[in-house]
């Protein structure tokens, strides 16, 4: 198991983020980008699992836990303009990104924006698009209501993974802990930032390599989905895990360390 320590990092524009840090310092940079009403504590198992080759990073968004909740910022540009500066912050010249669910979103427009920055991009259950997706429609109209008296539970935003009870006990509890601390106004403005952008034009431009993971029984992520990704990005892969839903990482993170891993080393040989 690798060790986990949890620091904090002020960016240029003043935004603090905390993040946890783990696997050892001469490890190939790996930055996970988690999606919304979520934290560090997202990525908690899979940075446990690190192998010696990987140095994981995995920030907590603006907005989100004990980050700085500025008066605005919640869109897609916005979260990726601060995985741009994380980056400087911590002088990690390239890494590679690896996005959670809609996080991957951010860490794509990095990819396609500054590819001196990214030596690889790995997309973990990310849609190419939010258009006509029903269970996005219905996150707009719950997170509309939160905070009202009798308004919804935060936590069913999470993926139907945390609901059904995947990885341990203390895990679903952490997930809807963030979820619930989440401010309401955050919820709004980050899933108004996705569904009011135009998701799909984000994978134009990405030259980078490119590994979409997508669990065979993800109802958010259909397979026609994940081929306009392959379809769209030159050097892009996909990887499908059986008997897994959306959330890949929290359902089977050591397939995805596997997965992450063999990647990150390929990339890092191609580039050298």
């Amino acid at each position: 198991m690798s060790a986990i320590a949890l620091k904090n990092v002020t960016l240029d524009s003043g935004v603090q983020l905390p993040y946890a840090e783990s696997g050892r310092p001469d490890g190939i940079p790996v930055v996970f980008v988690h999606g919304p009403g979520e934290t560090w504590r997202s990525f908690q198992p899979v940075l446990g699992m690190l192998p010696p080759t990987l140095h994981g990073f995995a920030p907590t968004q603006r907005g989100h836990g004990d980050a700085s909740k500025p008066a605005d910022g919640y869109r897609p540009a916005d979260y990726a303009a601060d995985l741009v500066a994380f980056l400087d912050a911590l002088g990690i010249e390239r890494a590679v990104l690896a996005g959670g669910g809609s996080g991957g979103v951010a860490a794509r427009i990095v990819a396609g924006g500054h590819p001196h920055r990214v030596a690889g991009l790995v997309l973990l259950g990310t849609p190419a698009s939010l258009d006509g997706k029903e269970w996005a429609a219905e996150a707009r109209r719950v997170t509309d209501r939160l905070g009202e008296p009798d308004g919804p539970d935060p936590a069913e935003l999470l993926p139907e993974d945390a609901a059904d009870g995947a990885g341990p006990e203390w895990f679903a509890t952490a997930m809807a802990e963030d979820a619930r601390a989440t401010p309401p106004r955050v919820w709004r403005e980050t899933m108004d930032g996705l569904l009011d952008s135009e998701v799909g034009t984000t994978l134009g431009g990405i030259l980078v390599p490119t590994l979409a993971l997508r669990g065979d029984q993800d109802e958010r992520v259909t397979p026609d989905d994940q081929a306009r990704i392959t379809d769209t990005v030159p050097a892009a892969r996909l990887d499908v895990l059986e008997g897994v839903g959306h959330a890949v990482h929290w359902e089977q993170p050591a397939s995805v360390v596997g997965r992450l891993a063999e990647f990150a080393e390929a990339v890092t040989r191609r580039a050298a």
